[in-house]
């Protein structure tokens, strides 16, 4: 029969009047508990610090920033075919994915 290991006294933060208002914890135990925690699915793993902040810094190339400035001046004109509302479309969804990851690479660097 394997004797059992005694178990370490829990450290308690308390009050002036006595009442328990946080527990220490020990490094091991912390990293424990850090490891045991899920992951943020936001944050962008496996990223140095200057990739993500170069991601966080991104625009669209400037043939697309161009293209998209003169498909939105024919919207915004009433002249835009409907192969080009097509395109318009595309370039604001790649905009919106665009700033998301930009977003979340901003979440990660902030998450550090």
């Amino acid at each position: 029969m394997e004797a059992a290991t005694p178990q370490k006294p829990i450290r308690y933060l308390v009050e002036e009047g006595g009442r328990r208002v946080g527990v220490v914890l020990s490094l091991e135990d912390y990293e424990e508990l850090c490891a045991a925690q899920p992951h943020d699915p936001e944050l962008l793993v496996g990223l140095s610090d200057a990739e993500l902040e170069t991601l966080a810094d991104g625009m669209l190339v400037p043939r697309l920033q161009d293209r998209l400035s003169h498909l939105l001046q024919l919207h915004r004109e009433g002249d835009l075919s409907a192969v080009d509302e097509q395109e318009l479309d595309r370039l604001l969804e790649q905009v919106d994915q665009m700033n998301v990851l930009k977003a979340r690479a901003l979440y990660t660097l902030y998450q550090r």
